[in-house]
């Protein structure tokens, strides 16, 4: 293992790291409940970063700050809010009109906006993302929440006139399905649930809403945010361990939609809590080992360079990541060579530290685990193919390219989930199809070639397989318009901006039989608004 100093002073000393870059400790007293800011006197979790500071014992990960350790108790004073301000569809949030709906979220942005930059500060300390990723991810969610605002209005607008057909006239309008539990990823702890919480949230659902494993204080500054924004019992938070404060929420029966992004063996379990699963609509966004397939008609220097955003961007830590590269034999091994050293050069340290590309890993046990996945694909044959691949001290590992990978191996099979990038050499194309057939998840697969009938005659079965074909790119999940989903164990629903706003609600709609007195009394209905339902006004 390379041991060179670029690994060795990857940490520093406290007083060394700009103090622009510098973070007190947090510690949060608080969570939103129904409208208030509830002071918390109980147990408390720590928060330990990822970035580690050399002291006389070593280096050890700096403490954050802390946050509530809340019981099931808590957790469902938080149901019983959130029962209440839906109230059967009747409450102040879900009756409200779409224009009011979207005033306060228009508010909350604003309110968020300025929080950023702490914000950003501490996805940095708490899960170890660079500072340009953080911003990105910030000002990506801003951009979402923006979008989700548009298409709303376009969906309303759609919504703003009566149909006839075989003498019935009807008005169909889209409307919230009730109480949402919204569990999201410690990876992307402000993004990834805000694609389901949003769009949720501004439907008209009330939200339970669980905070990450990693990345909960970067939500701290957006409580005020919360409650100013929204009315009482419209946004809960949830702390404390989710096996503990999860189960009788879920046995409740109470929950109408579980939007969770994390492994299918949870929300599996998750689902077959909940007494009434037909009453339950579930929002997933699961497993995946998305594979990229790199034939003898590639452009090597095109698929070295997308590969390595795909499979190391955030250190491997998405689930649209590329997991697992096959790399027909003809091009392997100047592959392989190409790769090993784009990933050589790969810029590791601090989040902050300029044109950072590798950074400390957030989870304590990921490194051992990478290290076993490492271990065994050495003992079965293949090897770390680039300088200074799988050096690792305390939660910093840099990438290791490990080569040739096959069916026998861990890093065939699991999901890595962190900057491990397994090759495997293949003879047919016919090999990594029946990787996919074979495989228990269906998200992405990027296919790199410039063989047009041979691109043509992998984009057919693939499309079948999973589902997004990426073309001479990494697999990813933007732009926000396009529907990002999975087969198999990978989703359930479909998510992009559109898509969200009816994966959260339901179509409903009046309708009466065409008739001059019905006639009469629907345009009396519209004409003097006495119904938030039945309308024509159109939202510019």
């Amino acid at each position: 293992m390379d041991t060179n100093t670029r690994f060795e002073n990857i940490f520093v000393a406290e007083n060394q790291i700009p103090e622009e870059f510098q973070l007190p400790e947090l510690h949060q007293k608080e969570y939103l409940l129904n409208g208030e800011i509830v002071h918390w006197d109980g147990p408390v979790n720590e928060v330990w970063s990822p970035v580690c500071i050399p002291g006389p014992d070593g280096l050890k990960r700096k403490l954050v700050g802390t946050y509530p350790d809340t019981s099931p108790k808590e957790a469902m004073q938080a149901l019983d809010a959130a029962l209440a301000a839906y109230d059967n569809g009747m409450g102040e949030w879900p009756s409200m009109s779409v224009e009011k709906r979207i005033e306060c979220m228009q508010n909350f942005v604003y309110l968020m906006i300025k929080q950023r930059s702490l914000i950003i500060k501490l996805l940095m300390w708490e899960i170890g993302k660079s500072l340009a990723d953080s911003t990105k991810e910030f000002d990506r969610t801003v951009d979402y929440i923006n979008a989700t605002i548009d298409a709303l209005k376009d969906l309303d607008r759609e919504s703003s006139r009566f149909q006839e057909a075989e003498g019935t006239i009807a008005q169909t309008r889209r409307l919230p399905l009730g109480v949402v539990l919204s569990m999201g990823p410690f990876n992307y702890p402000l993004n990834e649930i805000f694609t389901t919480l949003i769009p949720a949230l501004i439907m008209g659902n009330t939200i339970l809403f669980k905070l990450p494993k990693h990345g909960i204080l970067a939500h701290y500054p957006l409580l005020e945010a919360f409650k100013e924004a929204f009315p009482k019992g419209a946004v809960n938070t949830l702390y404390g361990k989710g096996s503990e404060i999860i189960p009788p929420l879920m046995e409740s029966g109470k929950i109408n939609v579980l939007a969770f992004i994390g492994s299918s063996k949870v929300a599996n379990g998750l689902k077959k809590q909940h007494p009434k699963v037909n009453r339950l609509r579930a929002i997933l966004s699961l497993d995946a080992k998305n594979a990229a397939i790199v034939t003898n008609n590639a452009d090597l220097d095109v698929a070295v360079s997308e590969c390595i955003a795909g499979s190391l961007s955030f250190n491997g830590q998405r689930c649209t990541a590329l997991k697992l590269i096959f790399v027909q034999e003809g091009v392997a091994d100047e592959f392989v060579k190409k790769l090993s050293e784009a990933v050589s050069a790969l810029k590791p340290g601090l989040p902050w530290d300029k044109d950072v590309k590798v950074t400390p890993l957030p989870e304590a046990d990921k490194p051992a685990y990478l290290k076993e996945c490492i271990e065994d694909a050495a003992a079965k044959g293949a090897k770390v193919m680039n300088e200074g691949g799988g050096y690792m001290n305390v939660s910093f590992v840099f990438p290791a390219v490990v080569y040739p990978v096959d069916d026998s191996m861990k890093l065939y099979h699991e999901e890595q989930f962190g900057p491990v990038v397994p090759v495997v050499r293949f003879k047919s194309i016919e090999e990594p199809i029946q990787y996919q057939v074979d495989a228990s998840h269906g998200m992405q697969v990027s296919i790199f070639s410039n063989d047009a009938a041979e691109v043509a005659s992998l984009i057919d079965p693939f499309v079948g397989l999973v589902s997004r074909v990426n073309i001479n790119c990494q697999a990813q999940r933007g732009p926000d318009v396009f529907p990002f989903t999975g087969r198999k164990d990978s989703a359930e629903g479909t998510l992009s901006v559109f898509d969200a706003l009816r994966s959260f609600s339901i179509r409903s709609l009046v309708a009466a039989k065409v008739t001059d007195a019905n006639k009469e009394l629907l345009n009396k209905i519209v004409r003097d608004h006495e119904s938030g339902f039945l309308s024509t006004d159109y939202i510019f």
